[in-house]
């Protein structure tokens, strides 16, 4: 695993955590199919929450949600949609939430956007 995987992982890892402490119940941890990816698939009371974590040491090249593109939006949307077919969840609650996981010297910042994508 190189430098910006294992980055990568300890931000998944820190927001599976964050999610925990506020309640939600994880449902899948990066959850692959033919569509695409979705770092965590949670619940939210009566919410499926699909998420994207992002994770940077630094906000040099801007903000790390920036990085969810049109081209990762159309990705996730196909990801969640088969999940919800998959799971036969067509008629659940669902929104899209991204998660920033800024990393320094071992301290964990978390920011934590709800409805990001629409």
């Amino acid at each position: 695993m190189n430098e910006k995987q294992i980055e990568g992982r300890q931000g998944e890892e820190a927001a599976t955590k964050y999610l925990e402490n506020l309640g939600y119940e994880i449902l899948y941890n990066n959850f692959r199919c033919g569509q695409g990816e979705i770092d965590i698939i949670a619940k939210d009371e009566e919410e499926i929450v699909f998420i994207e974590v992002k994770t940077r040491t630094s906000k040099k090249y801007g903000e790390a949600r920036e990085a969810v593109n049109n081209q990762k939006q159309k990705h996730i949307k196909r990801a969640a949609s088969y999940y919800l077919y998959k799971n036969k969840l067509e008629e659940a609650f669902v929104r899209i939430d991204v998660i920033e996981v800024y990393i320094k010297n071992d301290i964990k910042i978390i920011k934590h956007v709800k409805q990001a994508i629409e």
